[in-house]
């Protein structure tokens, strides 16, 4: 009978978690949000992972879709069982929080 090896999961990285959050665009701007600067925080324990993030304004009526995004996506990091994204507003976004790559895509000089 042939023996089966488990194989060993791959450690959760916050590198694993930010580059799996750029693939979540706010859908009214063409920067994901990362390089938007919105991620404040991420927290990971065992194969769980937290997300603390905000918004461009606190107006902006597409919060609750951009933070499903996000969970949805880091729920698909291979060994994330769930997940969890918090939205704050400390401290405030402003574009200074933004990638060059961003703020060239933008405008923002």
């Amino acid at each position: 009978m042939e023996q089966l090896t488990e194989q060993p999961i791959k450690e959760i990285t916050k590198d694993d978690v930010y580059n799996a959050l750029r693939d979540v665009y706010d859908p009214e701007i063409p920067v994901n949000i990362v390089d938007l600067g919105l991620v404040y925080d991420v927290t990971i324990f065992d194969d769980w992972v937290g997300v603390k993030m905000t918004l461009t304004t606190p107006g902006c009526g597409m919060g609750d879709y951009i933070a499903h995004q996000a969970r949805e996506r880091v729920k698909k990091i291979p060994g994330v069982a769930d997940g969890d994204v918090r939205i704050i507003w400390e401290p405030p976004w402003n574009a200074s929080m933004m990638s060059e790559d961003a703020k060239k895509k933008m405008g923002v000089h």
